[in-house]
């Protein structure tokens, strides 16, 4: 029997924190939330995140793609989006794209009382590289499991 075209988000596994961020690296994700809506529905070419963020956490470290668009649509609450232009808050029916080449690092904090709810968007471009602005971490090649390193590309 062919998989239903949708589901409830919420009968999907949680995906809390960051087990691959390398040490000290993953506390500031530990209030992070994911639901893989687009892996959940067979998805290739882009994938769909549902993500809550308690109070105090953030979506990342401060990142971008070498080869991958991204796109944020706040759905509940508010978070702060940080990028080298400076911060900025999004409320609920805000959204915010991040060009695949651009080096402007970026990442949401929930700097609220509130749990804030959005989706995350990003394609899947093959051979996709990540520099995380903020830290000495990078990762070379987006794979699954993401293998992070030093700038200088030594292992963590």
């Amino acid at each position: 029997m062919p998989r239903p075209p949708a589901l409830d988000p919420m009968t999907l596994p949680c995906h809390r924190g960051s087990k691959s961020y390398p040490e000290p690296f993953r506390a500031l994700v530990a209030g992070r939330e994911r639901r893989a809506l687009g892996d959940a529905l067979g998805l290739k070419n882009f994938g769909v995140n549902l993500t809550r963020l308690d109070p105090g956490a953030a979506s990342s470290q401060r990142h971008w793609h070498y080869r991958q668009d991204e796109f944020v649509y706040v759905l509940e609450g508010e978070v702060v989006l940080v990028t080298d232009a400076g911060a900025q808050t999004l409320t609920a029916g805000m959204a915010a794209g991040f060009p695949a080449g651009k080096p402007d690092g970026h990442h949401l904090i929930n700097r609220s009382a509130r749990p804030a709810l959005y989706l995350e968007v990003g394609d899947r471009a093959p051979g996709d590289q990540v520099d995380y602005s903020d830290i000495d971490m990078r990762v070379r090649e987006v794979t699954a499991p993401d293998v992070f390193t030093r700038k200088d590309g030594t292992p963590y």
